[in-house]
């Protein structure tokens, strides 16, 4: 009645479907080192960027800063790149209307963040799925041993505890497996998603900013 005895003597369906849910589980596992990894390098980019963006440094200086020495984890810096570079490129059109350059700077800066939200919820999906297929595979494999069980029980000359018990648990280690792999990445993709909404909400928030002081500083140069 040892756990791997009840397992190697399970069906090969059964077996099949233990086999899924662990490497459903090892999957899902490196994927939620790895996110977590990622969100948190990303949250503290983001940090370190604001605080430079306003220290009062020169937007001209900092986007020669990040462009010569760039952060893959900074979406913040992704952004800025890209509505700096819109509004540089639009400045150096002449008789450029004020609100075609900030129109420009704004589709380049919801482009930048769009993308960004895609890195972010990388591999969420996939956690999702997990977390919630995984008992159902798991109880798949169960109802399909304990079907066996009662198969064979109906040929036993006598039908006891000893005879079903068998049966019964190595049926019931394929729900405990489910379980084992969904529970996880449950909690991991709610906690993920909870953070990716926060970082998307503060780019949303910095593009905002960013482009009402774009906005003065176009119209002041317009006006002089």
């Amino acid at each position: 009645m040892s756990m791997w005895h009840l397992i190697s003597t399970a069906s090969v369906l059964v077996q099949l479907v233990m086999l899924t849910l662990v490497l459903a589980s090892v999957v899902s596992w490196v994927m939620i080192f790895q996110r977590s990894s990622f969100l948190r390098s990303a949250k503290t980019a983001l940090d370190d960027f604001e605080d430079r963006f306003w220290s009062g440094i020169d937007l001209s200086k900092l986007y020669r800063q990040i462009t010569g020495s760039p952060d893959t984890n900074s979406g913040l810096e992704q952004i800025f790149r890209a509505g700096f570079k819109e509004f540089s490129r639009m400045r150096q059109q002449p008789g450029v209307d004020p609100d075609a350059v900030m129109d420009a700077v704004q589709r380049s800066m919801r482009v930048a963040i769009s993308k960004e939200e895609e890195r972010l919820e990388q591999h969420l999906p996939f956690l999702a799925t997990v977390g919630s297929t995984s008992p159902y595979i798991g109880l798949f494999g169960t109802v399909w041993g304990i079907m066996n069980s009662f198969r064979g029980l109906a040929s036993a000359q006598q039908a006891t505890l000893a005879t079903v018990a068998p049966g019964i648990a190595e049926a019931l280690i394929a729900t405990a497996i489910g379980l084992f792999a969904a529970i996880p990445a449950v909690i991991a993709y709610n906690r993920f998603a909870a953070r990716s909404e926060m970082l998307i909400s503060r780019y949303y928030t910095f593009a905002d900013e960013f482009s009402s002081i774009l906005h003065r500083r176009v119209h002041a140069s317009n006006d002089e």
